[in-house]
């Protein structure tokens, strides 16, 4: 059986409370892939804040971390974000078509077809939560030793 797939970034613990860590990521949106990264510096670096729960670990403020999530979680939330109201979009515009409405009509009814859905996603919000959940990990010290850059 293959293991699950998992999505994982370094991040920084901001805050902690009681059941709550903070922690935030820096991500590097379309830099990874450019061959003059070393020399730019208009790099899009974007700081994410990623709220977790349910750790077991001590942590600390300031400490070096890993979050992660399964990467089926990533298509999950991109089938609910984007997929589905798509879906429910185009059925709306289609259905409203074939049945005589004008094209502005059908438009405006397609959109406003989304108002309940992203309402009923609203209301689900707290179960959504605990479905798409991230996960958290000390880094060790191989780890860190691997990704530091050494300057003479």
């Amino acid at each position: 059986m293959d293991k699950p797939k998992i999505i994982e970034h370094k991040g920084i613990i901001k805050k902690i409370d009681n059941d709550r860590i903070l922690v935030s990521i820096i991500t590097n949106t379309s830099c990874a892939s450019c061959e003059v990264k070393g020399s730019c510096s208009a790099s899009e670096l974007e700081e994410k804040e990623v709220e977790i729960s349910g750790f077991t670990e001590n942590y600390h403020i300031g400490e070096q971390v890993f979050v992660y999530f399964k990467e089926s979680l990533g298509f999950k939330a991109l089938f609910l974000g984007y997929l589905l109201p798509f879906i429910v979009l185009m059925i709306v515009l289609i259905s409203a078509t074939a049945l005589g409405y004008s094209e502005a009509i059908a438009g405006l009814l397609a959109l406003a077809s989304l108002v309940p859905y992203y309402f009923i996603i609203y209301l689900l919000n707290k179960k959504i939560k605990k479905a798409f959940s991230f996960s958290i990990r000390k880094i060790n010290t191989n780890e860190l030793l691997n990704n530091a850059k050494f300057t003479v």
